[in-house]
């Protein structure tokens, strides 16, 4: 039996079984990932698993049911479960269940790959981290340590609408760190401080691990030496990487139309937006657009089409500092009166498909991270996160950075030791008032959310940026 004819099996039970509506989703997946540690291969993780999850609605109730089985009777059963579960959720008082149109589609997509990562051979991977995990600890690191990831999933989605959809994702990055060891404190360096894409190992290749091992361990030495990040109000340019994690707590997560609607509360928190105020409120300064676009080649958060079939389209978060748009399912935007989808997706066939981050990202500006320091009399440059905490709304945020360096009279002084910052939401990014054109599209595989939980994949194209009147140097 194919994966097709599986879940359409299970749709067509659910269907028998008093659903009005039903979706089923066949995934394979296989999985991979190494660790070293100061010259020696670690761990070695390799994973494979398969089944079908199938989601039914019953008057204004969901349920969903999953099982690594897909034979016919298998799927039927699985089907008809989804049925029972959603007719018992519509016993349960609540919003009546809409799903906003969308397209009905037939088709194939695949994650552009140059070189298959699961074909490169084990003895490669390991003797790449193996070497750099030795130079780091040659230069002096206390604790050398790298891994890869990779990911190669297929799925198969088959709607009661009329949909028929395949997709064939591979995902891989690299990452390593070295950690130093002083009196009372330890400092790490890593680079690139985690990249990871929908791309094959041409990925890992063009990160070049080796030309920056021995850079990141004199750096986390000369942290150790560095004077503490001092406590004042004052301007911070952020690089990159730490934009990419900014966005990430501070715009996507709260742009998730679960959360703004309650729907996503006790474990993940909700969101301070109002959606009263899409379309009107100031979100940031004008340099500030965001968009929600799962059609970048290579980027994380990057697919074909989202678990519900919905097509991946580009759209505007913010525009020009304005919040105009959210991360939404059918049925949340049919709660909340919107008329599109397409952010729906789950860690796995056996979890339920939820609202979730695609690529994320902050639109280029017409500055450079030479110009913004040269435009800076005084300020700190901070990089590559080293902690976060943001409260349950996505608001109140506080993170701390790997690396700093003051700025003063227009040029980078002093290295600088635990840099942290911290601010509010809207009045953080309605203070940035210059922004880098040099975008990479950094890539979080991290993303906890959910009860049961899930982790997801998402993408954050970032450039540095500059934001004034910032408190920095926070300890507590």
């Amino acid at each position: 039996m194919s994966e097709f004819d599986a879940a359409a099996a299970a749709v067509q039970a659910a269907l028998d079984a008093g659903a009005s509506y039903a979706d089923a989703r066949v995934m394979h997946r296989r999985i991979e990932s190494m660790d070293a540690r100061n010259g020696e291969i670690e761990e070695l993780n390799q994973h494979e698993d398969s089944g079908l999850g199938v989601r039914a609605l019953v008057g204004a109730g969901w349920g969903f049911f999953a099982i690594p089985d897909l034979s016919d009777a298998a799927a039927r059963r699985a089907g008809e479960r989804a049925a029972a579960i959603a007719a018992a959720s519509a016993g349960v008082p609540g919003p009546t269940a809409g799903r906003v149109p969308a397209p009905v589609v037939s088709g194939s997509w695949a994650s552009p790959c140059e070189v298959d990562p699961l074909s490169v051979p084990l003895s490669e991977k390991g003797d790449l981290l193996v070497s750099v995990t030795a130079a780091m600890k040659r230069a002096g690191a206390d604790h050398a340590e790298a891994s890869y990831a990779i990911w190669d999933t297929r799925k198969w989605f088959v709607s009661s609408e009329g949909h028929r959809i395949d997709q064939h994702i591979r995902e891989c990055g690299a990452d390593m760190s070295a950690t130093v060891i002083g009196d009372g404190e330890t400092q790490r360096r890593s680079y690139p401080g985690g990249q990871y894409g929908t791309r094959g190992w041409e990925l890992v290749t063009e990160l070049d691990l080796p030309a920056h091992a021995e850079r990141i361990a004199d750096e986390a030495q000369a942290l150790l030496r560095a004077p503490q990040c001092p406590a004042m109000v004052t301007t911070v340019i952020l690089g990159s990487h730490q934009m990419a994690l900014q966005i990430h707590e501070s715009v996507g997560h709260a742009i998730e139309l679960d959360r703004i609607l309650g729907w996503e509360a006790a474990f993940a928190g909700t969101s301070w937006l109002d959606l009263a105020q899409l379309g009107s409120l100031r979100y940031g300064s004008e340099l500030m657009n965001i968009t929600i676009d799962p059609t970048i080649p290579g980027a994380l958060g990057s697919f074909g089409f989202d678990d519900e079939g919905t097509p991946a389209a580009r759209r505007d978060a913010v525009r020009n500092g304005i919040w105009v748009g959210v991360l939404a399912g059918r049925d949340s935007a049919a709660a909340a009166g919107l008329d599109y989808g397409g952010s729906v997706r789950s860690d796995g066939w056996a979890r339920l498909p939820m609202v979730r981050m695609t690529n994320v990202g902050l639109e280029p500006g017409p500055h450079t991270l030479e110009e913004m320091i040269a435009a800076t009399d005084e300020g700190i440059y901070m990089d590559t996160n080293r902690s976060w905490s943001i409260d349950d709304k996505r608001l109140n945020f506080q993170f701390g950075c790997e690396i700093g360096w003051e700025i003063r009279n227009g040029k980078l002084g002093r290295m600088l030791r635990n840099p942290t910052y911290t601010g509010i939401g809207p009045q953080f990014w309605r203070s940035m008032d210059m922004l880098g054109r040099e975008v990479v599209p950094w890539g979080i595989p991290n993303c906890g959310k959910g009860q049961p939980g899930q982790v997801g994949h998402t993408g954050h194209p970032a450039a540095p940026a500059r934001f004034t009147n910032v408190r920095v140097g926070v300890t507590g």
